[in-house]
């Protein structure tokens, strides 16, 4: 992958901070014509670093349903166990996020549940059940403070 340059980080900033801004407000931001700010973007697309577009919806006040944060350990950590958790893992609707970490669990998930007893559920029938886990460690979120 080729590194970026200043204009791919700031067209990238200002993505982050508006990700409908036009090409037109962005090549006058940073300097370029339409076209080859639309070249840019194109080809940052392209490599992969700009992966798609989305919508971040705020959530409603008195939003119904429990974030739960869930450390996952695996008995090992090779490459087919780790694969074969993965791909078990993308099946399940619940989990809205997985990440691999470093430290003391090796999977961080986010899961999202109608209650308490709905969590149990997902414990007991989705997350208890993927391949290679060890051990399952669940706290309960209290509210967001920052998300983005």
């Amino acid at each position: 992958m080729h590194s970026l340059d200043d204009t791919d980080r700031t067209l990238l900033r200002l993505l982050r901070a508006d990700g409908r801004m036009s090409n037109a407000a962005l090549a006058e931001e940073v300097g370029l014509s339409p076209s080859a700010c639309l070249r840019r973007l194109r080809l940052l697309e392209h490599r992969g670093v700009i992966r798609g577009y989305t919508a971040i919806i705020a959530e409603a006040p008195a939003r119904e349903g429990v974030t739960v944060i869930v450390q996952i350990t695996l008995e090992r950590q090779t490459d087919d166990s780790m694969q074969r958790f993965e791909v078990a893992v993308r099946r399940c609707p619940e989990v809205r996020e997985c990440y691999l970490m470093t430290g003391l669990s090796d999977y961080l998930l986010r899961v999202e549940a109608r209650d308490a007893a709905d969590y149990e559920r997902i414990h007991k029938d989705a997350l208890s059940r993927l391949p290679g886990v060890a051990r399952i460690q669940s706290s309960f979120a209290i509210r967001s403070v920052v998300r983005s």
